[in-house]
């Protein structure tokens, strides 16, 4: 439904009020209207700074340029209304998913406190200002107006409210006695009214006395289009408490009656419109869908000189979701929260499960009416905030609730285990009370008497805090949001991971985190309670020898549904190698519910990931922030304190053996009751297992309500019946935990599965995920046990062939690769304790009727629906008769699961087709190219798109009438494969092909040769010297890839490559393992491979699963703000991976000024990765791209982006398909290695690829067999099959059917397994973009308005000097809204004078507090100094020159204690030096791999997965030093002895500097140090050398072992071996 133009405001005079003094106009000729629309609110916050600079005085106060494009809107985002209601009885709701995934946020907040309690004006005018600071860590909708939230938190301004009840003729308020509710109310008036009353009549009710309502006065003139049309109507009720004497009670009689006027309107039409942001007599909330710049100019109270207050709290909104509702903005009641809560959809369940145990004597027995406790349609922050709430009005303080909520990762913390034992006490008695709420999260709280900030236990977001000599705290996501007088800050400092501050307005004292932890923890004996009552579990041992004989397992094995592939490439793999079995190429078969053959029902689920608004945890290397420890038993009463909650018993993994359930059996206390999972089919199928399922969830509910707080299912039985199949205990688990849930019993009892059904790390990760607390995998130990006695093993082990175990060990590697494998799923979704995993459901189904899911998998998505409970049965009983059949042979049969084999399961990718494919191409013959489509017509069903054809309401028109193949080919890429992955071979031939055709070829994330930029003149008879492996070439053929990638490990990202692009990718996620990086085995890293990667030969390379600098969504825009920085003609496309809840995604990437979006389905190919992550994560991409479509378009965003899809694609027919769907661009992958020659021989992983497309090998890369002109061929041959299909169709271009989703038809085909497959998600249309898709595709870059360093780059003396490679000295300063400043100037040299041949030196001096990505990608011959302080990511990528931070001369803090760059500096960075007076953030220097750094402290992870370079560090720095850390040196002072255990110690070795050569390093670095930066440290340490080198530490990885600097006997090794010391 497209809105009128006329109905939108016209664009009115660009005006800029800079300062109330100088008010500024700029004529509209010099409008903001350039480039696109997308980041209007960048320009404003430019065109300020530049203001700044021009001289206009001070900071302004409510600077607001205002712009409004005259466009056609999208008023389709305005359904709020048609949010399906909530059916009204009261049995707990299991929480929805999709509810869940509409909604995601992130953000910038801060808080500032005066600590005398001092109320002023000039606190709450300086949250705007700072508000306004924040712009760019918001979104803005469609409009560029909307903003997605913003507000502030404040004492409540009682001479503001007395002023008005003057006015009113009421008597002044009572300020002890009196609530404040801000209150949004219905737009409609009738509604309005009928609000109104219902909430006097429920104050009245409660012996509240209703003083009168206040019109909030607002300035609608500002609001932008969008959130006008939701504008609710904003009104303040003033209620006198009249019962209540205590200030608690008052508090707690305000919620109540918040409470009870919510259940009151719980049926009425407008119950969504009705909303109070606050109702308390100490605090109050202005907030609403603005832009944090116009907060202040809307709500004119806020620039009233009486509104006054001792502390504000900000907050802005970056919503990825469709439309920002007015709720949603915050702060919430008691918090802002920056950040993403991955386990909502457990927390939700869990605290459904307590509304019946929960009781406290505070509530006077009024506990019913203050239920529910959590709403899946209200974001998670809202969640967040009203669990928080409830334990603080029920007696917590909010830094108890706090750290109950969002606990840091305390085990093996080496601070607090030694110094602060009673907080280790606190976590673990509140372990198993509350499930931690857990995922990034910067939270700001106050209750009105103290105001603080705590962050999440991976210290995922920036939160920066300083304080001032005249009693101000300031706390805030960056640095630099208010113009201080830094001589009177007197301490600077940053939140670390799981850290907390705290400000007492009563006592006006500042607590830093320890003391705020010591004083909740002190509160209680919690560690005699544990002792007393908590019982940990010890280690069963494994049984030492077999339980069945071989035949008995076989049946077993038979019946439960194993295959031969199971047996033996996964269960046999982790009891020899202790580790998940490795695998390439992607999953190619069917979904489960589209194959003919019979599948576990945990195959129709797919592991949900982390991408964009949260990331993946490095399990790796960052693994000690996780943990599988499991709490069983009775969960009591969270409100009430005391020994009896305390008794439980702990495992420390979910994974059992026999002896442990033996002993969890036998626990007096847990009283455990086994249930027998067996179904009947006597009297037939049908109907049998929904029985069994009902009578099976009535013998859990009896059970647990007898007192047994442990429940066994176990399927385990005396002998196995032919008539009595096993129930899928997944099915089993699903089913008992919802019942248990539905019936508030949940809380009472622990589920564990006995089972023979469960081996994969999938398999573990589905039965926690849906409600076991721990599972023994019996029939898993018995195979591994059969088969180290097996004679085959027996024979491998006394050849030498493979490692002797004993039937212990073998049990033993099993389940380690089963825990380790578990954590990697856990990391996938950024969770980090399995504890917050139970219960979370993070899967979504494909294949499942509505039926089972509402049985056992209630809330989880399943789009496409499926089989019925019957049809379930009858694939369980196609597995069990297998066990009695007379003719079943005496072994597993092999279904073709993994490897493909004939008869075996359909793979897309086969041996035949390949043939068909080369044939083809290599004769270049059209009949060919037939007979290889109808092989792909007649394939049986493998992907959603072969139910689907297409129609036309259309004539034929001849051939000739359609655009031709030339111009069709240009829409096509090639996938995202890394040389090294491939062979170069491969590499360079794709890229030549895709040049000439005019499509794109993809590097990967390997980086890329310089030589490959250049067009070929030097070629004969197809061959060229600069590309000697090479045939089939011609001149004017160009080896680059058009498109380059820049993925988590940032290998071979330097400037130069980054600026020789034609586009950028940014790889979020990858089709074959969404969650993972990439991996690349050690053998396939050549020493040609080790120098594009900058890294070390031989050592094998696991990119990180997050991006480092991509943490959020606001992160992902300031990347995608980088990249067009340094390479503004480049075009910026984010890859991610289809999933449900993507389309909220994608809306937040288009927000963050993406180019083009990349969608993969999960059958994309790999080089290596373990089997479990290529079976079983991600969706297939016709789900994604139809999400991703349809919510761009209701969104109004869809013409901002280019649509482009990939996976599985073969043929004409899959592009036809995809541009139906909504994409402009089609990716081929694994068929394009099969044009070149690729075989599918399935061995990428171990170097051998018998054709040399996937090895590194000399001897094989030359059998390599393919020419470019085969791969050209191919896609003529494609783009000929579409042209024929549009002709036939009646249309003249692929434009006019991309997005007509009315184009499609569902096939009549029949399958095997089910006929309630349900397309309609895909079939349905929400319309087409405004624009033609060939329109998209040919707008312009996006831009970043005018930069700070377009500035530089005019000026004439820096240009002269870029261009005769002068000296030039600049200085200019700079606010934190310049972000990566210097990124393009680096990128002008390096277009010019490539990574180092610039000759020039640019001398630019900064001054003030620089944004992020502050000198990212720096090229030899920029020295840059910055005199202030820095936000995250300084020094990103850089590649060479110098950069000098140091704080100003006059300063009250000491500059060695103060934090003054953030976090995650010189990430990825290829070369040149750093030097930092102050300490930096968490992850200082991740993934370094040449640049050289001094620093005077660090947070966590510093050094992590470096690869070269060298980093000096003197003073403290936090845990998890040198992680993953294969190349580089580190030196760190060590000056009260806590380094070591400190230190991750997996790789490298911890020296002291022996060598003179290191020695030597180390000195002359700080020297450099002292004479640029003048720190007083160094100055100290050089002063006092021979007493300060013996505490330092050298961090030695061992590819450095033998270097100079860490060998002391390096002089004797050489001369051994007869080199000289120089050649060294």
């Amino acid at each position: 439904m497209a809105t009128p133009a006329s109905h939108l405001p016209v664009a009115p005079k660009i005006l800029l009020r800079s300062s109330p003094s100088s008010a500024l106009f700029l004529s509209s000729s010099r409008s903001l209207l350039f480039g696109d629309a997308s980041h209007l609110g960048q320009r404003q916050r430019r065109r300020r700074a530049a203001v700044l600079r021009a001289g206009g005085r001070g900071w302004s106060s409510s600077s607001a340029v205002r712009a409004v494009l005259d466009v056609e809107r999208q008023g389709a985002a305005l359904t709020a209304s048609q949010v399906k209601q909530r059916q009204s009885d009261d049995r707990p709701k299991v929480a929805s998913l999709n509810d869940i995934i509409s909604e995601r946020g992130a953000c910038g907040v801060g808080f500032i406190a005066n600590l005398k309690n001092e109320p002023s004006h000039k606190i709450v005018s300086d949250a705007l200002i700072a508000l306004g600071c924040m712009e760019h860590r918001g979104g803005c909708g469609a409009d560029n107006d909307s903003g997605d939230g913003a507000g502030v938190m404040t004492s409540v301004p009682w001479e503001l409210y007395n002023n008005w009840a003057t006015k009113q003729g009421l008597a002044s308020l009572d300020r002890s006695r009196t609530g404040v509710g801000m209150i949004f109310l219905p737009k409609d008036e009738t509604f309005m009214k009928e609000a109104k009353s219902v909430i006097t009549k429920v104050f009245l009710e409660e012996g509240l006395e209703v003083i009168g309502w206040r019109p909030v006065p607002v300035n609608t003139s500002i609001v932008g289009y969008y959130a006008k049309e939701a504008m609710p109507n904003i009104r303040q009720v003033f209620v006198k408490v009249i019962k209540e004497e205590n200030v608690d009670d008052i508090e707690r009689e305000l919620y109540i009656c918040r409470k009870l006027i919510e259940r009151a309107t719980k049926s009425e039409e407008w119950k969504d419109d009705l909303y109070f942001c606050s109702l308390s007599n100490r605090t109050v909330v202005y907030k609403g869908m603005l832009r944090s710049e116009v907060l202040g100019q809307f709500y004119l109270d806020l620039q009233n000189e009486l509104y006054e207050s001792s502390f504000a709290i900000y907050h802005r909104r970056y919503s990825t979701n469709t439309s920002p509702r007015w709720p949603l903005a915050q702060p919430m009641r008691l918090l802002g929260h920056n950040g993403e809560i991955n386990t909502i959809q457990g927390n939700l369940n869990w605290m459904q499960s307590r509304e019946a145990t929960l009781k406290s004597p505070v509530w006077r027995g009024r506990e019913n009416e203050i239920r529910p406790f959590g709403n899946s349609r209200a974001s998670d922050s809202a969640n967040l905030d009203s669990t928080a709430e409830l334990l603080l009005r029920s007696g917590r303080s909010p830094e108890e609730a706090l750290m109950i909520l969002v606990p840091e990762a305390y085990k093996n913390h080496p601070t607090l285990m030694i110094k602060y034992p009673e907080v280790a006490d606190f976590y673990d008695y509140y372990k198993g009370q509350m499930e931690a709420w857990d995922g990034p999260a910067l939270l700001l709280y106050s209750d009105g008497r103290t105001v603080g900030a705590c962050l999440d236990r991976n210290g995922l977001r920036p939160a920066r805090y300083w304080r001032t000599s005249d009693g101000m705290v300031y706390v805030a996501s960056e640095v630099g949001v208010l113009p201080m007088d830094e001589s009177k800050v007197i301490m600077k400092g940053r939140l670390g991971p799981g850290m907390m501050i705290t400000v007492d307005l009563q006592s006006g004292e500042v607590y830093e985190n320890t003391d705020v932890k010591k004083r909740v923890a002190s509160a209680h004996p919690y560690g005699d309670w544990l002792r007393e009552k908590m019982r940990n579990m010890k280690p069963g041992n494994f049984l030492s020898s077999v339980v069945m004989d071989n035949e008995t397992t076989l049946r077993h094995q038979q019946a439960f549904g194993y295959s031969s592939e199971d047996v033996q490439m996964v269960i046999e793999t982790m009891a020899s190698q202790g580790k998940e079995p490795t695998f390439c190429m992607g999953d190619d078969i069917p979904l489960a519910v589209l194959s003919r053959k019979p599948h576990m029902l945990y195959d129709y689920f797919k592991q949900r990931f982390a991408q964009v608004t949260n990331p993946a945890i490095d399990p790796l290397r960052e693994g000690l922030v996780m943990s599988l420890e499991v709490n069983l038993g009775k969960r009591r009463n969270i409100l009430e304190v005391g020994p009896e909650n305390a008794s439980q018993v702990i495992l420390s993994s979910p994974v059992l053996n026999e002896g442990e359930l033996d002993s969890l059996m036998k626990d007096p206390n847990l009283k455990a009751q086994v249930l027998s999972t067996y179904f009947d089919i006597r009297k037939g199928l049908d109907g049998s297992l929904e029985k069994t399922l009902q009578k099976l969830c009535e013998a859990a509910d009896e059970a647990v309500r007898d007192g047994c707080q442990l429940l066994i299912l176990s399927d385990r039985s005396e002998e196995l019946q032919p008539t009595r199949p096993a129930i899928p205990i997944l099915l089993a688990v699903g089913a008992v935990h919802q019942h248990l849930i539905q019936n508030g019993l949940r809380m009472s009892a622990s589920i564990v599965a006995d089972t023979a059904q469960c081996f994969s790390t999938h398999h573990f990760a589905c039965l926690i995920g849906y409600g076991a607390s721990a599972i023994c995998p019996y029939l898993a130990l018995e195979t591994c046990r059969q088969w180290r006695l097996s004679t085959k093993a027996v024979n491998l082990m006394r050849t030498g062939k493979m490692p002797t175990v004993t039937i212990e060990q073998a049990q033993r590697n099993y389940c380690k690769a089963v825990k380790s494998g578990l954590l990697k799923i856990l990391s996938k979704m950024g969770i980090s304790l399995l504890s917050s995993y139970c219960g979370a459901q993070i899967f979504e189904i494909y294949g499942l009727g509505r039926e089972i899911v509402d049985i056992a998998f209630c809330g989880s998505v399943s789009n496409i629906g499926g089989l019925t409970l019957d049809e379930l049965g009858r694939e369980t009983l196609s597995f069990w008769v297998k066990a009695f059949s007379e003719d079943t042979a005496k072994r597993l049969e092999n279904y073709g699961f993994i490897q493909f084999r004939p008869g075996g399961e359909y793979h897309g990718n086969n041996p035949e087709m390949s043939k068909l494919l080369h044939k083809a191409v290599r004769q270049k013959s059209d009949n060919a190219y037939s007979i290889y489509q109808q092989h792909l017509a007649n394939r049986p069903v493998n992907v959603l798109r072969d139910l689907i054809e297409l129609k036309s309401d259309r004539a034929p028109i001849p051939i000739g009438k359609v655009e031709p193949a030339s111009s069709i080919v240009q829409r096509f890429c090639t996938g995202g494969m890394s040389l090294g992955a491939i062979s170069r071979e491969t590499h360079e031939a794709i890229a030549i092909a895709m040049n000439r055709l005019g499509g794109k070829s993809n590097s990967g994330e390997g980086g890329e040769d310089p030589i490959r930029w250049d067009p070929l003149t030097d070629v004969e008879d197809g061959y060229s010297p600069t590309l000697p492996h090479l045939k089939g070439l011609q001149n004017g053929d160009t080896a680059t890839s058009a498109i380059k990638q820049v993925a988590s490990g940032r290998f071979g990202v330097t400037p130069t490559f980054l600026v020789n692009a034609d586009q950028l990718e940014i790889k979020i996620a990858q089709g074959a393992k969404p969650g993972e990086g990439g991996q690349l085995p050690g053998k396939k890293v050549s020493a040609y491979i080790a120098r594009l990667r900058s890294s070390k030969p031989g050592v094998p390379l696991i990119s990180p699963p997050p991006h480092h600098d991509i943490y959020s969504i606001e992160d992902l825009a300031q990347l995608i703000y980088d990249l067009h920085q340094v390479n503004p003609k480049a075009k910026v496309s984010v890859k991610l991976v289809a999933e449900a809840g993507i389309g909220t995604v994608a809306s937040g990437v288009a927000k963050g000024n993406a180019d083009i979006i990349q969608i993969s389905g999960h059958d994309g190919g790999t080089g290596a990765s373990p089997i479990s992550s290529i079976k079983h994560a991600g969706g297939p991409w016709e789900l994604g791209l139809t999400e991703t479509h349809q919510t761009l378009i209701r969104n109004g965003l869809r013409e901002r982006v280019i649509l482009r899809v990939d996976g599985g694609f073969k043929s004409g027919f899959d592009v036809l398909m995809a541009a139906a769907m909504g994409a402009d661009e089609y990716g081929f992958g694994s068929v394009a290695m099969i044009a070149t020659g690729c075989v599918m021989a399935r061995i990428c992983h171990t170097n051998n690829c018998p054709v040399g497309v996937a090895s590194q090998r000399e001897e094989l890369r030359a059998r390599f067999p393919g020419v470019p002109g085969d791969l050209v061929n191919y896609f003529l041959y494609v783009a000929e099959e579409v042209r024929g299909v549009l002709a036939r169709l009646g249309y003249e271009k692929l434009d006019d059917i991309i997005g007509r989703t009315e184009l499609l038809k569902p096939r009549h085909v029949s399958l095997t397994k089910t006929q309630h497959l349900d397309l309609n998600y895909i079939l349905s249309s929400t319309g087409v973009p405004k624009l033609s898709s060939t329109e998209i595709r040919n707008q312009g870059v996006h831009t970043n308005g005018p930069v700070l360093d377009d500035v530089l780059l005019s000026d004439p003396e820096i240009s002269d000097a870029i261009k005769h490679e002068k000296v030039v000295n600049k200085t200019i300063e700079i606010y934190n809204i310049d972000r990566a400043v210097c990124g393009r100037i680096a990128g002008v040299i390096a277009k010019k004078y490539g990574d180092v041949g610039f000759a020039g030196q640019l001398n630019i001096t900064f001054t003030g507090s620089a944004g992020q990505s502050f000198a990212c990608f720096l090229t030899p011959g920029m020295n840059i100094v910055l005199v202030g302080e820095a936000n995250d990511y300084v020094g990103k990528g850089m590649a060479g020159g110098e950069l000098v931070v140091t704080p100003v001369e006059e300063t009250g803090f000491c500059p060695e204690d103060a934090t003054i760059v953030g976090n995650t500096c010189l990430y990825g960075a290829t070369g040149g030096q750093i030097f930092v007076r102050g300490k930096a953030g968490e992850r200082f220097a991740v993934r370094n791999s040449l640049a050289e750094a001094v620093v005077e402290g660090t947070g966590d992870h510093c050094c992590e997965y470096m690869t070269g370079g060298c980093v000096v560090v003197l003073g403290k720095v936090g845990r998890n030093v040198a992680a993953g850390m294969t190349g580089g040196l580190a030196y760190i002072l060590d000056e009260d002895d806590t380094l070591i255990p400190k230190v991750n110690k997996e790789i490298v070795k911890i020296q002291k500097v022996n060598a003179s050569a290191g020695q030597m390093q180390l000195k002359s670095l700080i020297e450099a140090h002292v004479e640029k930066t003048g720190s007083t440290k160094g100055a100290a340490i050089l002063r006092e050398w021979e007493a300060y080198l013996p505490l330092f530490w050298q961090l030695v990885p061992p590819s450095e072992e033998e270097t100079p600097e860490a060998c002391t006997e390096f002089e004797k090794i050489a001369s051994k071996q007869g080199v000289s010391l120089q050649s060294a």
